[in-house]
């Protein structure tokens, strides 16, 4: 009888194939997200239509003269006192013309992301004024040096798709300044896309100007932006802010894509009631896209409607826990109804230490959002403390979560292969195991995702090993980082000029 098993190799030829092939990755960044729905599309249809009542009805407050001018102009409608009225045509027409998907570009542009659809991404963002310091284990104010080596650090780390500054140079006075050097060390030292925040509209043309000298000569940035703005034009309750709108105005003028972001609070600044909550904060966040709309129609905006919590015994932001779960995933829901590029915050724990705090509420509120489709979701790389604090081992931890996070979204292919009838004819017939088959090898190379910071020995062998935790693991993972990764993205000739011109801090 001839023997129709699979043949084996030995064990040294199939080591050798594998390092001759390159490393396949089974959980990159950009898979699809939304296959979870905490809303019917009835309870869709509801809050909208409250939203859209809420602009037409009671509309928006503070509106600064010239946004109403543009307001008016677009078809919005004087309101009772000074408010003004954002007609339901209005907005429709504002989503109808919104840009759907766009490029968030990196100065390398292998590291660019489109925005939109039903991809999601990790990222970062917040704006932390304590670093959690490596030595002492305890906070203390976050400097120009930390910032400098958190861009360092999440340069190599894939997960990361784009970063935001995760922390304020405390000991960077001046607003200006604080600006000049943010942006400074975000191109220094990666070429992923990146983002921060302005202070005031004026700091922008002269940044741009910096911009330009990394981007290769006059009105370079502009054609090909790789810092995109975050911005909160939309003061809870249902009114603007002056400083932020003209930002706004600046950075369309010099085609900085935005994210517009609403922050309201649960309780606070918006109903306590979740059905209300998402109501009025999408209301909010349609106001902003109305703005950029009477600005100028169909200019890049990230739909960043970011539910927080606040813990209503005490006042507290908590950045972790069901609630914030359950309404970051709504809200990325909403918008992917509507068809607007979105952005929510999630992993923002509430722990001050790498424990098991960090990692139940930053595993629940960042796989729900990513589970949900979520394109950007931001805050979900390092932040601690409720976005006091920042992290440099939980930077390294996160990403290797943000692995197992993309590896569910990926799911299960189902194919002729995959379903190895004839392998598991094979292993039941022959030696009654799968150890050796080529299917299994070929599944261990596209299928599972195998983690660097993870545990998976057994209790004997991590006792022999030192009986390390995950945050003196993630420890020595980064330090490991910012001892050898020293990237210079900046030429000798380009440093020279921006320093000629601004007051660069770092030596």
């Amino acid at each position: 009888m001839t023997d129709t098993r699979p043949k084996r190799g030995g064990r040294e030829e199939r080591l050798a194939k594998r390092a001759a092939k390159p490393v396949f990755d089974p959980c990159p960044p950009g898979q699809r997200g939304g296959a979870y729905r905490p809303l019917s599309e009835a309870e869709l249809a509801r809050i909208f239509d409250t939203a859209l009542d809420l602009l037409a009805r009671l509309g928006m407050g503070e509106v600064p003269e010239r946004l109403s001018r543009d307001l008016l102009a677009a078809g919005a409608t004087r309101g009772e006192g000074a408010r003004i009225c954002l007609p339901r045509t209005l907005v429709q027409e504002a989503i109808q013309g919104a840009a759907k998907q766009f490029t968030l570009h990196g100065r390398d542009p292998a590291r660019s992301i489109t925005v939109g659809g039903d991809r999601v991404f990790f990222g970062t963002g917040g704006a932390a004024v304590q670093t959690l310091d490596m030595d002492s284990g305890r906070y203390r104010p976050s400097t120009l040096v930390d910032l400098h080596d958190f861009t360092r650090l999440q340069d190599v780390l894939a997960n990361v798709a784009w970063f935001t500054r995760c922390c304020v140079a405390t000991d960077v006075p001046d607003n200006f300044d604080l600006d000049v050097n943010t942006v400074h060390a975000l191109i220094s030292h990666t070429t992923k896309p990146v983002a921060t925040s302005f202070t005031l509209a004026e700091h922008v043309a002269p940044i741009v100007d910096m911009l330009d000298i990394a981007a290769g000569g006059p009105g370079q940035f502009s054609e090909r932006p790789f810092v995109k703005a975050h911005i909160s034009p939309v003061i809870s309750p249902l009114r603007f802010g002056e400083d932020a709108v003209d930002v706004v105005y600046e950075c369309i003028r010099h085609n900085i894509p935005m994210s517009c972001i609403t922050a309201a609070q649960a309780g606070a600044t918006a109903p306590a009631t979740m059905a209300g909550f998402l109501a009025q904060s999408l209301a909010e966040t349609l106001a902003s896209l109305v703005m950029v709309h009477a600005i100028q129609p169909g200019f890049p905006m990230v739909f960043s409607n970011w539910p927080l919590v606040i813990d209503l015994r005490t006042g507290a932001f908590s950045g972790g826990g069901g609630e914030t779960t359950l309404l970051n995933a709504a809200s990325a829901q909403l918008s992917n109804w509507l068809g607007l590029p979105s952005g929510v915050a999630a992993s923002m724990t509430d722990a001050k230490a790498i424990d098991a705090q960090y990692g139940v509420e930053k595993g629940m509120t960042s796989l729900a959002a990513a589970l949900a489709g979520g394109n950007l979701i931001y805050e979900s790389s390092g932040m601690t403390a409720a976005l006091l604090g920042v992290s440099f081992e939980g930077f390294v931890l996160d990403d290797e979560m943000h692995s197992m996070s993309y590896r569910t979204l990926r799911g299960i292919e189902v194919s002729d292969e995959t379903l190895g009838f004839d392998a598991i004819c094979g292993a039941v017939l022959g030696e009654g195991h799968f150890l050796g088959e080529a299917q299994t090898h070929a599944a261990m190379e596209r299928d599972y995702f195998y983690p660097r910071l993870a545990d998976r020995v057994e209790p004997r062998s991590w006792a022999e090993a030192g009986a390390a935790d995950a945050w003196t693991r993630a420890k020595s993972r980064a330090r490991e980082i910012l001892d050898s990764h020293h990237p210079e993205y900046l030429s000798a000739e380009q440093q020279a000029a921006i320093r000629a011109r601004f007051n660069i801090l770092m030596p």
